[in-house]
């Protein structure tokens, strides 16, 4: 056991979070988003927390690592496609308070990137954690600061 690792971060995960360097990319990816398939692209790791949501993830990694802040926007999250332009996307506003508790930067740190060109930006991370998080474009991308 461990003291101050949050209780959703898996044994796993955290060797992932602790292998990755400044600037690296880290996926987390709702229960629809293609996990293993992006990370198998290019050999990189798919990490599964079944059980666990998106933002409750989010919170407990951003604990434990900074933002890059060498890049004005270290968040990205999957922006909607125009057939869903109308969707409510609640899940938006929790991550951009949690990044705000842990960036001095707020919602100025994040920016949203369409379905299509997320995947292609997801290929390059590091890893991709699965969730089983059911909120639609519940799905985001951070980069690694320095300590």
């Amino acid at each position: 056991m461990l003291r101050g690792i949050p209780d959703c971060i898996s044994p796993d995960l955290l060797k992932i979070l602790h292998e990755m360097g400044h600037g690296d990319t880290l996926v987390i990816g709702d229960a629809n988003f293609p996990a293993a398939a992006v990370a198998e692209a290019k050999g990189h790791r798919n990490i599964r927390c079944d059980g666990q949501s998106a933002p409750e993830l989010l919170d407990a990694i951003l604990s434990l690592f900074p933002l890059d802040d060498f890049v004005e926007k270290p968040v990205i999250i999957m922006d909607k496609m125009e057939m869903h332009k109308d969707l409510e996307c609640p899940v938006w506003e929790q991550f951009q308070d949690i990044v705000a508790k842990h960036d001095p930067r707020g919602g100025d740190c994040v920016d949203f990137l369409g379905r299509f060109a997320f995947y292609e930006a997801a290929k390059n991370a590091y890893a991709v954690v699965s969730t089983t998080e059911h909120a639609f474009y519940a799905c985001i991308i951070i980069q690694k600061g320095c300590l």
